[in-house]
Order: C-alpha cells, then sequence, then structure tokens
C-alpha cells in the first residue's frame, strides 16, 4: 500500500481527497435518510423510492450543468453556492415532511440539482497536483476505492443520526455537504484551478461516443446500485431487522472498497479499456446473487461480494476519462459520468419500489442483476470506442 502513502504525500492531496469524501457523505446518505424519513412519516415504499428518485434524477440533471459552468468560472463560485442550495433542501425537506407531495418533491429536487459536484472537481485537479502520469493513474484507483467510504460510513451516519431524531440525518447531510465544500474551496490548487480554453459545442464532452458509451454503462451500473439502496432496507425490514438495513449497505460498500485497495495497489499490463468488460461482468454476477434473499447473515456476505467489483470498474473508467473527453471539458466529462449513474440510480430506487410492492423481495433485487447484465451488454457491443480514444471523436 505504499503508493498510496506517496500520493497522499504530494502537496495538497491529502486535503483535496479528504475535502472531497467529507462534502461526498451527503451522496451516500440521501437515498437511505430519504427513503428512512419518508417510512417514517408514513409513507409507503413506492413513494420512499419515488422520491429517492426525484432526488437523483435532480442531482443527475444538475452535475454536467454545473461541471460545464465549473470549466469556464473556476471552482470556488460554483461549488460554494451549490453547496448551500443543497443543504437548504435537505433542511427544507426535515421541516416540511411528505405532507405536501409537491413540496417533498421541490425539496428533495432542490437537494439533488445543487449537489456540489466535488467529485469532478478533484478528479480535474488531479493532473494539477500530481505532475506524474502514474501518479494520476494511480490516484484516479485511489480515489475510487476511497469514495466507497462514503458508502460505508454514509448509512452508518444515517443510522446513528436517526437515534437522536427522524430529521437528524437529513440536517447532517445539509452540515457535512457544506462543510467538505469549504475545505476543498478554501485550498490553492482549486482557488487557482482554471478549464483550458476551447470551442464551446452544444453536446460539450458527450460528443465523444468512447465517453457515451462509458457514462451509459455506469448508468445501468447505477440503477443496480439504486435497486440495492431500497431493497435491502425491504429485506431487512422484512426480517424483522430493519436496523440492519445500514450494516448490509454498509458490508456492500465495504466491499468495494477492498476490491479497489486491492486493484490500485498493483501495476496492471495492457490498457485498462480491457480490463472494463470482466470487471463488469464480475459484478453483474455478485448483483445476481443477492435475489436469493437468504438470511442475513449469508445475506452480509453476499452483499460483500457483490461491492467487490464495483472500485475497480471506477477506476479503469476514471483512467479512461480524460483520454477520451474533449478539450476544455475534462470537468463536465466527468460530471457526466456521475450524472449517468445517478440518474441510473434514482430509476434503480424507482423500479426497486414499485417490484417491492408489486412482487417482494426478491423481484426487487433481481432488477439489480437486469443492470449488471445490461452494462455488460452494451460494454460488449461498443468496447471499439473506447480503444480508440480521439479525445474528440464525434458521436
Amino acid at each position: 500500500m505504499s503508493v498510496y502513502l506517496d500520493l497522499l504525500r504530494a502537496p495538497w492531496a491529502a486535503r483535496l481527497l479528504g475535502g472531497t469524501l467529507l462534502g461526498r457523505l451527503p451522496n451516500g446518505m440521501g437515498v437511505l435518510a430519504i427513503t428512512l424519513f419518508t417510512r417514517a412519516e408514513g409513507g409507503s415504499w413506492a413513494l420512499a423510492g419515488a422520491l429517492s428518485a426525484v432526488h437523483g434524477l435532480a442531482t443527475g440533471a444538475g452535475q454536467p450543468v454545473l461541471g460545464r459552468m465549473m470549466d469556464r468560472l473556476g471552482q470556488p463560485r460554483i461549488l460554494l453556492p451549490s453547496a448551500l442550495l443543497a443543504g437548504l433542501g435537505f433542511v427544507l425537506f426535515a421541516l416540511t415532511g411528505i405532507s405536501s407531495l409537491p413540496l417533498a418533491v421541490f425539496t428533495v429536487a432542490l437537494a439533488g440539482f445543487f449537489t456540489p459536484p466535488l467529485e469532478p472537481g478533484l478528479r480535474a485537479l488531479w493532473p494539477r497536483v500530481l505532475h506524474r502520469p502514474d501518479q494520476v493513474q494511480a490516484a484516479y484507483a485511489m480515489d475510487a476505492a476511497a469514495q466507497e467510504l462514503l458508502f460505508t460510513f454514509g448509512p452508518l451516519l444515517v443510522v446513528l443520526a436517526g437515534l437522536a431524531s427522524g430529521t437528524a440525518p437529513l440536517y447532517t447531510a445539509a452540515l457535512l455537504g457544506l462543510a467538505g465544500t469549504l475545505v476543498v474551496i478554501t485550498s490553492r490548487p482549486s482557488r487557482e484551478w482554471r478549464g483550458e480554453p476551447h470551442t464551446a459545442h452544444w453536446a460539450g464532452a458527450l460528443r465523444s461516443r468512447g465517453l457515451l458509451l462509458l457514462a451509459s454503462c455506469l448508468g445501468f451500473v447505477g440503477l443496480s446500485l439504486g435497486v440495492i439502496m431500497v431493497a435491502m432496507p425491504a429485506y431487512a425490514e422484512g426480517a424483522g431487522q430493519p436496523k440492519a438495513a445500514g450494516w448490509l449497505l454498509a458490508v456492500n460498500a465495504l466491499g468495494a472498497l477492498t476490491g479497489g485497495l486491492v486493484y490500485g495497489a498493483r501495476v496492471w499490463a495492457g490498457a485498462p479499456e480491457r480490463r472494463v468488460l470482466p470487471l463488469l461482468a464480475g459484478l453483474a454476477a455478485g448483483y445476481a446473487l443477492l435475489a436469493l434473499t437468504p438470511s442475513p447473515p449469508v445475506m452480509a456476505l453476499l452483499s460483500y461480494l457483490a461491492g467487490v467489483c464495483l472500485a475497480p470498474v471506477l477506476a479503469c473508467v476514471f483512467g479512461l476519462v480524460e483520454g477520451l473527453a474533449p478539450a476544455g471539458t475534462v470537468t463536465e466529462a466527468f460530471a457526466w459520468i456521475v450524472a449517468f449513474m445517478t440518474v441510473g440510480t434514482s430509476a434503480g430506487s424507482a423500479l426497486a419500489g414499485w417490484l417491492q410492492e408489486a412482487s417482494g423481495n426478491r423481484a426487487a433485487f433481481s432488477g439489480a442483476a437486469l443492470g449488471g447484465l445490461a452494462a455488460v451488454a452494451l460494454c460488449a457491443l461498443g468496447g471499439s470506442w473506447l480503444r480508440a480514444r480521439p479525445g474528440a471523436e464525434a458521436v
């Protein structure tokens, strides 16, 4: 693991990574916090899934918009206002609840759309902070592994904050998002960063069809994750252990963290695009096993195994994005990756809520397997687009 220690010793690296992870903890808390708060207020699983989907769809819509603005205006001008508005959305949802459905939809949409684009911002900063190409690639792997801490500690924070009150997880998400954003934007690299000059194009970064393929594949991976985030609390409730939902989701993220650390600790031969397909296949297989819905101890093991390939998939994708993105659109390109994955997650949340109500828990988990299989099929069909890597190939 010395490769990670070397990276973190680089000036600003530890602060930027730590601040980004802190500011993105609401991403790991949001779906579960919205789901449990909605259920506590007397809402159905379908309503909980729908509100989670609205939050995710709004996040997916906002990330590329904010990312494109950040490429042009710099990071602090975009990150701070967005963090304040996202936090306001969580606070208003906690105060107003679900008594008014239009207001509930508005508040979760506000929290989602203005989610600060810290994730694409960090990946745009790595080449400026780390000057060796091999260190940059290793940083992407470390980033992919470290972000699983969000989904390990995020659900646990929801559970712990929920001990104080039903609204505490929402207030906590608002405060953490702002705190992490302040850590990042007060750093010199964030203040000084500017996007490369480029010619405006209506399609922006998505005029690269290789980037579009990657984003679409991760959209289906996001669908699987969204299914799991709703199906797992339903499984725990059905097993008579509703508080186990946070632990089971945390175990899944722990599996991804383990896989990412192991993957990033070694140098892999060959181009990263050749590893995306087999890793996606491993991910789909892990998701399929969850549909067995065994006893809670066995489910914990399957949840862990289902996460192992996730961070390596993300590390491969991050390593490809910069080469596929047209000049001057790198933040937007990473934001589109986040957006597609987030929209997929929201669609998965809605799908899982509907399947849970209509056919039960096993049917809900089957949606995760279908999302993984769709990502595998898409990557297999369009893999040649990743090998070309021209940087600005038109769709």
